[in-house]
């Protein structure tokens, strides 16, 4: 009788455990298992990491400390310098060492055979660097690259208390000052002989003796050249308010004749004389 009742039971058992397995539509369920500890075990996806663009010096392409000058003309195309031997625009950071003021602006190639200090300095370059005209001032020009760095990405709430994507950084365009700065000089260069001059004068037809704080060193000086055969004139300016005389010899019908007033300026003690557009 047991043997029998037991034979009954295994069905019985076997046919619950099934029963429990399955759903409504028989589809197996089985008992809930732990979270699956592979899955738990990866890592989140990395956000993307933010960056900016910075400049940072760049001395082995372009850096150069030496002497620069504004001859007191406004020019076109911004700031910019100019150097003999550039080979490419280059965009660069310029400092006067005297003040420490400092702008980024655009550097370009200059004739090695203009006299004068190596630097050619637009007026909006020396307006930032605060130059005076016709005065040679020390420069320090550093080529610039541009660099990105990784920032942490700041979470800003919304009105909605949600955090909001970083607004983007803007950058300008390099190429487009440098270009019209080229552009401005060329043209600059072109023009810088006066209208009433032949055809055959110099870019530079002048010769600048000095810049003078006191008007009566400046018409002491332009006697002095007066009697010496020269042809000075005397021009006042004014640079951040203060007046200032330059004292300059020309203009020049041609390159000799201006070399002639150069190297005379230069024999009567004058030895910072160099040539000019005006």
């Amino acid at each position: 009788m047991q043997t029998r009742i037991g034979v009954r039971i295994a069905p019985l058992a076997v046919a619950l455990a099934a029963l429990a397995g399955c759903d409504e539509n028989g589809q197996f369920i089985g008992f809930e298992s732990a979270p699956d500890e592979a899955a738990a075990a990866t890592p989140a996806a990395t956000a993307p990491v933010e960056t900016v663009e910075r400049d940072v010096d760049a001395p082995e392409v372009f850096g150069e400390t030496d002497r620069g000058l504004w001859d007191g003309r406004p020019s076109l195309g911004g700031v910019w310098v100019a150097y003999p031997d550039v080979t490419d625009p280059e965009r660069v950071r310029i400092r006067n060492t005297a003040n420490g003021a400092t702008v980024v602006g655009a550097l370009f190639r200059r004739e090695r055979d203009n006299p004068g200090p190596p630097f050619q300095v637009s007026s909006d370059a020396a307006a930032e660097l605060a130059m005076l005209a016709g005065q040679p001032t020390e420069l320090e020009v550093v080529a610039l690259r541009r660099e990105e760095v990784p920032v942490a990405p700041a979470a800003v709430p919304t009105a909605q208390g949600t955090d909001a994507a970083p607004a983007e950084i803007e950058t300008a365009s390099l190429d487009d000052p440098i270009a019209a700065a080229a552009a401005a000089i060329d043209e600059a260069e072109e023009g810088q002989a006066a209208a009433a001059l032949p055809a055959s004068a110099p870019a530079q037809p002048y010769v600048q003796i000095g810049i003078f704080s006191q008007e009566s060193n400046a018409n002491s000086t332009a006697a002095t050249l007066r009697e010496a055969g020269l042809q000075p004139a005397i021009r006042q300016q004014t640079s951040q308010g203060n007046p200032f005389w330059r004292v300059i010899v020309g203009p020049a019908a041609s390159s000799a004749e201006r070399d002639r007033n150069l190297s005379q300026a230069r024999d009567l003690g004058f030895t910072d004389a160099f040539a000019v557009g005006g």
